[in-house]
């Protein structure tokens, strides 16, 4: 008679050193990258007098990487260890970002170099989140996925909710221009963090000669193109990625000329829109659950829309908390769609295409946002900047509705097994 050995359960997530480690130095690089989403556009506004054209600009910089470099990215980051990109990157960000407190002192800093470093900032970042797709499932088992993601997206919610304060009071209290020395202070610890990590489940670059690059880049293209959910993924993240750039790219222009805000309050009501991510990555799971993937999913992507469109609608004073409203709601339902369909997606992409195809779905979902940040820079100066914020939300809202004619609004999980399976 043959014994069943029974399966071992996994070690829980608080006893996992090695995430352990990779969300302690997230969560403090995720604390200065908020800080700086707040000083970086101060920064510009406010001491150097940018205008619509210049913070569509910034914004496009910061994106453009993904669109230019990020499917020869996805398909070398396949072939090489995952830790060691994510730390090169870090380091890289840290002395790209640092560059500004000293040209800020030095009296030679100007909107070129801040666009500079946002573009520089955006390189690293194609490199660091297209390696932690890989890296994540080596330090976390399947079963654990979602569980994990809750707590890295909810720590990145929480940091945008104490961030852009943060970021506020320093721009009010120092300048913008020395808070930014802080995070890239951030950047360092996390790649100290990662670089104490040793990974069980590591997985090996693949053995023999590598395919040629663009043979990789066309696989996971047509891997993507090929499967009946994950192109509908794409567009719509796309398209929603679109709207809610544009009008970021204008939000604090709009928060300081138009309502009359000063640092903190531009800080507080950006800080809004962070909480209503903390409780999104809080309940995810719980609607996951619940709800069922799918049905949790499609709902979030409904309710998503027109929240959006209270964030153009704010007045000045009091009125301002109609834009954090919409901030917050617009933060609670992305960041629980997020994680939802974030955990689905590593469970059905197989190990050794997650890199090319994370990427794919990622040149298109970020590759708008360079193109966004352009058009709302453009019409902000044509048409006044509450008006392209109310544009650009209209255009997140169709995007997230057309998720009800898709084959994913029938579904109540989202689909089984593995892509290709």
């Amino acid at each position: 008679m043959t014994s069943v050995v029974p399966a071992v359960e996994p070690a829980p997530l608080s006893r996992n050193r090695a995430f352990g480690l990779l969300w302690l130095g997230e969560g403090v690089s995720v604390v200065g990258n908020a800080t700086t989403s707040a000083l970086l556009p101060l920064l510009a506004v406010t001491q150097l007098d940018a205008g619509p054209a210049w913070m569509g600009l910034i914004t496009a910089a910061a994106w453009l990487p993904w669109l230019v470099i990020g499917l020869p990215v996805g398909a070398w980051v396949d072939q090489l260890p995952a830790r060691p990109v994510m730390i090169a990157a870090n380091v890289a960000a840290a002395v790209s970002l640092a560059s500004v407190p000293v040209a800020f002192a030095l009296g030679i800093l100007t909107l070129t170099q801040i666009a500079v470093v946002a573009l520089a900032g955006g390189v690293c970042t194609v490199f660091f989140r297209t390696a932690y797709q890989v890296f994540l499932p080596e330090v976390v088992p399947a079963g654990q996925l979602e569980a994990a993601n809750a707590r890295l997206f909810g720590t990145e919610s929480a940091a945008n909710v104490a961030g852009p304060g943060l970021g506020g009071l320093l721009a009010q209290w120092l300048t913008a221009a020395l808070g930014l020395a802080l995070d890239a202070a951030t950047f360092l610890w996390s790649a100290v963090c990662l670089w104490r990590i040793r990974p069980a489940r590591a997985v090996a670059p693949p053995s023999g000669p590598a395919e040629p690059l663009v043979a990789r880049i066309r696989e996971g293209v047509d891997l993507v193109r090929r499967d009946r959910y994950l192109p509908w993924f794409v567009g719509m993240g796309g398209a929603s990625n679109f709207g809610l750039t544009g009008y970021g790219a204008l939000l604090v222009l709009f928060l300081v000329r138009d309502l009359g805000l000063t640092e903190s309050g531009v800080g507080a009501v950006l800080a809004l829109a962070g909480a209503g991510g903390v409780l999104g990555a809080v309940v995810a799971p719980f609607l996951s659950a619940r709800l069922g993937s799918g049905r949790a999913s499609t709902v979030l992507l409904v309710v998503s829309g027109p929240t959006a469109l209270l964030v153009g609608a704010g007045l000045p004073g009091w009125g301002a908390a109609i834009s954090g409203a919409g901030g917050f709601l617009v933060g609670l339902c992305v960041v629980a769609g997020n994680v939802i369909r974030n955990a689905w997606r590593l469970r059905y992409v197989p190990a050794g295409l997650r890199g090319r195809v994370m990427t794919v779905m990622q040149v298109v979902n970020f590759g708008t946002m360079p193109v966004a940040g352009i058009a709302a820079g453009w019409l902000g100066g044509v048409l006044g900047v509450r008006e392209t914020i109310l544009l650009m939300a209209g255009v997140h809202c169709l995007a997230a509705w057309s998720v009800l004619v898709s084959p994913l609004a029938r579904l109540r999980e989202l689909p089984p097994g593995q892509l290709g399976g």
